[in-house]
């Protein structure tokens, strides 16, 4: 069964830290572009960034460029997400994507809260 589970989500106060872990089972990681997107309330979901299936390549949305960093471990089937000098207009729901050809897997979202 494929799936992917995403944690590491919760409370912490501005210019804190988290690191967001997703797990797939069902699928190798490997040959897959991973990717986080984060809803915030009200609002739509945003691609906040990417990495590409050999890992050499990652893309970030500007409002967490030099604050975020994506990665992907293949030997634990996981990707992360760092997530540093966190920022309330973080806050929102985060979810794992991994996407290869017209395959495309969806977790179901970890909640970060951004607020002191």
């Amino acid at each position: 069964q494929v799936q992917l589970v995403e944690s590491g989500g919760g409370l912490v106060q501005p210019g804190g830290s988290l690191r967001l872990s997703c797990t797939a089972s069902g699928f190798t990681i490997s040959y897959y572009a991973m990717k986080w997107y984060r809803q915030a309330p009200g609002k739509e979901r945003e691609l906040v960034a990417g990495i590409s299936s050999h890992g050499g390549v990652t893309t970030y949305a500007d409002s967490v460029k030099g604050r975020f960093t994506i990665s992907k471990d293949g030997a634990k089937n996981t990707a992360y997400l760092q997530m540093n000098s966190l920022k309330l207009e973080d806050t929102g729901v985060y979810y794992c994507n991994g996407r290869t050809g017209d395959t495309n897997y969806w977790g179901k979202g970890t909640l970060v809260t951004v607020s002191s």
